[in-house]
């Protein structure tokens, strides 16, 4: 990561900011392509973590990683698609009109990590103070002391709400499924 470049962006340089996205880019499909497999799914939730990452530049404290915060981003961004995706379809679908769905707007409902983000919702439900530790963790790929820093919760309890999220998970989504590893690969 360029520091002059985010500096320089962070101060109102709009060519700067230009070339910041453009650097982060990558990442920031990444990030986003984990959770919405569909190619058209990722790059609209893409364009709106990039589009979120201007408007909130100038709230990156500096403490951690630019690339942790920018993944967190991303995942963030990739859930709120999925949601909206997910009402369209549910919309789309009882609506009496509607005749055929558009698989651009709803290809996610058919994607294969759909039941891993059902179960980060369920996991929101049933224990919402382990979902951003999770989530910086094992999609952000923070190291769990950023983690701590990030959400000010100490280090063991930090370490203890992932442990919580990831049994959680293994069990909604069953022991043979190897999503949490994968995730953060």
């Amino acid at each position: 990561m360029n520091v002059e470049l985010l500096q320089r962006a962070r101060s109102g340089d709009r060519e700067a900011l230009d070339a910041l996205l453009r650097e982060i880019q990558p990442l920031v499909r990444k990030r986003c392509g984990r959770l919405l497999p569909f190619p058209q799914d990722a790059e609209e939730a893409s364009q709106d973590a990039l589009l979120a990452i201007a408007l909130k530049l100038q709230t990156y404290k500096g403490s951690g990683s630019f690339e942790g915060w920018v993944g967190a981003i991303a995942t963030n961004q990739a859930r709120m698609t999925y949601r909206s995706m997910k009402t369209r379809y549910a919309e789309a679908v009882h609506h009496p009109l509607a005749e055929s769905v558009d698989p651009a707007r709803t290809s996610v409902i058919a994607g294969s990590r759909v039941d891993l983000l059902e179960g980060i919702e369920a996991l929101e439900k049933a224990h919402p103070e382990t979902v951003e530790p999770f989530m910086l963790r094992d999609f952000a790929a923070l190291p769990y002391e950023e983690i701590a820093e990030q959400t000010g919760a100490p280090l063991g309890t930090v370490k203890a709400r992932i442990h919580t999220a990831r049994t959680f998970l293994r069990k909604k989504l069953g022991d043979g499924d190897n999503f949490l590893a994968t995730a953060r690969n």
